[in-house]
């Protein structure tokens, strides 16, 4: 489901039924040249490719680059990962005042608070 143009009201309350449903939920909207994205895709799960980290055998080779590691980008690996998404209540709701959520303040977009 894509929304856009709709109250916080309306978006939360699709937001719920879609997450209910295990339906994906996307939502955006732009004001002169702020905007904003949400999606709620409930439990993601996805594959990574990641490069193998070749070992460097020791007294192969002398000099300070031996300890360093080593990419083998013919080798790589696929990762399966799994990513739980909040819901948009979830989202507005953060309480600010937390020591955590100070920590989170310096990497939070300006554009959040213009939503709220």
């Amino acid at each position: 489901v894509c929304l856009t143009c709709c109250s916080r009201d309306v978006l939360v309350k699709i937001d719920q039924i879609c997450h209910k449903n295990s339906v994906k939920f996307f939502t955006g909207d732009v004001f002169g040249y702020h905007g904003y994205m949400f999606a709620d895709l409930g439990e993601h799960e996805f594959v990574e490719e990641k490069t193998k980290v070749a070992k460097v055998s020791p007294g192969v080779e002398d000099g300070p680059d031996t300890k360093k590691a080593k990419l083998d980008s013919s080798e790589t690996t696929m990762v399966k990962k799994r990513v739980v998404f909040c819901q948009l209540k979830e989202a507005l709701a953060v309480d600010w005042s937390g020591e955590k959520a100070k920590a989170a303040l310096k990497r939070t977009a300006l554009d959040y608070f213009l939503l709220q």
